[in-house]
């Protein structure tokens, strides 16, 4: 296969892919070895990769990064690189614990069905500054408003601006169609909205932006966070899914010509609810994500994340926000991995629809105001939704028990070293105290 001529005078191939926990990872190959890159793969030691669950020898150890050629795109702040995102495979076969092909065969399925899925995702993320002693903190002293969402004078001052301008230009370079660029509702926080696409396309643009984002941030002397909740006091960092079907023909499968949903969407909605505690496992994959989905204790007067399980029509303090004749679900932060995450919403709409399930009623008042909103909460702590992803056998055979299993074996290992970690917290309630 010839050198793509996106790549022109490229010398380096970046042969790329996520890991469980969706974080990039590859190698640079020198343009030579392109059609090595495509038709076999880059090598690596399956191993050392997180979550791979392969062994240290025999035929099964060696994980091998097949580029999806038309992926190509040349690196906007590393001109003579081109990248490219790969596929898992192993012994010369499609690897089930690689989560692209686990949304591969997930929107497979879903075109059996007669449908594709189409997403737009919203990144939230903060911009932080490390001081002389290496401790991350807001950049601007200035950007300290109690309600800052929208705040033009913090978005267009100093290095943060000439940061988040830069990153749109390289955005475009990638292919990636901007939208809008706005301060959220913290100090230091910023949200990005590109074009949506088919979820595979979107799953892709998402891995293509949180690299982008790492490498205009470190060249302005910033570090870009996709975490969760970095302070207490203030919203998090959400990475919502605006959510939608259509048919073999391109029509809008979810939406009833009024702003609401069909039946198709009613059905889709109501298997995304009816796996909505599982799910939480998979989009908000850590122990800070479960600080983020509180309803209260945020200087600006809302979190804006969801506590329980139910949804509403424009209602942004449910879980599912329905909305122009599609799904907004607010569930999901940035340290998910969105090839897994987009394949488990997949499934959870393939059962929704095939099994006619309900979503039940609306709730069209303010959840945080009134706690008796809905009878189910989501899981309050990561190991409470790991408990319930295991015990929905349903949706861990069709996501991949592979995956799953060492998803939540990955999962289970972080809570581990978390409770064996002395925190500050401790230090200070304790160390003089008794």
């Amino acid at each position: 296969m010839s050198f793509p001529e996106v790549g022109g005078d490229a010398r380096l191939i970046l042969a790329q892919f996520v890991d469980i926990n969706g974080i990039a990872k590859g190698k640079l190959v020198p343009r030579a070895y392109w059609d090595d890159v495509v038709t076999i793969g880059a090598g690596f030691a399956g191993p050392s990769i997180e979550g791979t669950g392969l062994p240290r020898h025999g035929a099964r150890s060696e994980f091998y990064g097949r580029a999806d050629a038309p992926t190509a795109r040349r690196l906007p702040w590393q001109r003579d690189t081109l990248h490219v995102i790969c596929d898992g495979f192993v012994a010369g076969e499609v690897f089930d614990g690689c989560s692209r092909q686990t949304l591969k065969r997930a929107t497979a399925k879903l075109a059996a069905l007669g449908y594709t899925m189409n997403v737009g995702i919203e990144p939230e993320f903060f911009l932080f500054a490390r001081d002389d002693r290496g401790r991350l903190g807001t950049p601007d002293a200035l950007d300290d408003l109690a309600k800052p969402s929208y705040d033009l004078k913090s978005l267009q001052r100093g290095r943060v601006f000439e940061c988040l301008r830069e990153l749109e230009i390289a955005l475009a370079e990638f292919g990636l169609d901007v939208i809008q660029i706005d301060h959220e509702d913290a100090p230091a926080q910023y949200e990005v909205n590109f074009k949506y696409a088919d979820a595979l396309a979107s799953a892709d643009n998402l891995t293509r932006f949180k690299l982008t984002a790492h490498a205009i941030a470190e060249k302005h002397g910033l570090v870009y966070s996709g975490m969760a909740k970095p302070f207490a006091d203030r919203p998090g960092s959400g990475l919502h899914f605006h959510l939608s079907l259509t048919d073999t023909k391109g029509i809008a499968a979810f939406d009833n010509g009024a702003g609401g949903l069909s039946s198709v969407g009613v059905h889709a909605l109501g298997g995304l609810l009816h796996h909505a505690a599982a799910l939480t496992a998979i989009h908000a994959p850590t122990i800070n994500s479960y600080k983020r989905l509180t309803g209260g204790g945020s200087q600006s007067g809302t979190t804006w994340a969801p506590v329980e399980i139910g949804w509403g029509t424009n209602n942004r303090t449910m879980p599912a926000r329905v909305t122009a004749g599609r799904i907004e679900w607010r569930v999901p932060d940035p340290t998910c991995n969105i090839y897994l995450s987009l394949a488990a919403v997949i499934h959870a709409f393939i059962d929704g629809i095939t099994r006619q399930r309900s979503p039940g009623e609306a709730t069209e008042i303010d959840a945080y105001d009134n706690a008796a909103a809905s009878p189910k909460s989501l899981p309050k702590t990561l190991s409470a939704a790991l408990n319930a992803l295991e015990e929905n056998a349903e949706l861990v055979h069709a996501i991949g028990s592979h995956i799953c299993k060492q998803f939540i074996a990955t999962k289970r290992n972080e809570i581990e070293q978390f409770n064996a970690t002395i925190h500050e917290w401790e230090w200070k309630a304790y160390a003089d105290r008794f």
